[in-house]
């Protein structure tokens, strides 16, 4: 498997962690020291793995309330030790995408290969400003 296709599906394997709140699956392949800027605060982000993992308890409820976590498009570049990806996600409610229907959650994530094993280093989530 090239370096693009492994990190394409370690990315689509966190989307569906996520998706079906596994929070296990969705900190799999996360370094110690994971930065990761989000939607919401803190506004200095979320720093280490204890804190990323605690930061997706609200976004768990949130999905049980109807929220949706979906892949629309994704991107990998991969180096030998580093590689980033982008991507957009259909993410909401139903109401949400009835009064945007076009809007799209953005990711990028870095990561670092240590060995043979590719590993995400640095999230960032946003939203277009309406």
């Amino acid at each position: 498997m090239s370096d693009e296709a492994a990190v394409a599906a370690l990315v689509t394997r966190w989307v569906d962690a996520v998706a079906a709140r596994d929070l296990d699956g969705a900190v799999a392949h996360h370094s110690e020291d994971v930065v990761m800027f989000d939607v919401p605060p803190p506004y200095r982000g979320i720093r280490g793995i204890a804190d990323y993992r605690a930061s997706w308890g609200p976004f768990f409820e949130w999905q049980r309330t109807g929220g949706v976590f979906e892949l629309a498009e994704l991107h990998v570049e991969a180096g030998t030790d580093l590689a980033f990806a982008y991507a957009l996600l259909r993410c909401g409610t139903a109401a949400d995408f009835e009064a945007n229907p076009d809007n799209r959650l953005r990711i990028t994530v870095g990561l670092r290969k240590f060995g043979d094993q590719w590993t995400v280093v640095h999230e960032h989530h946003s939203f277009p400003m309406l």
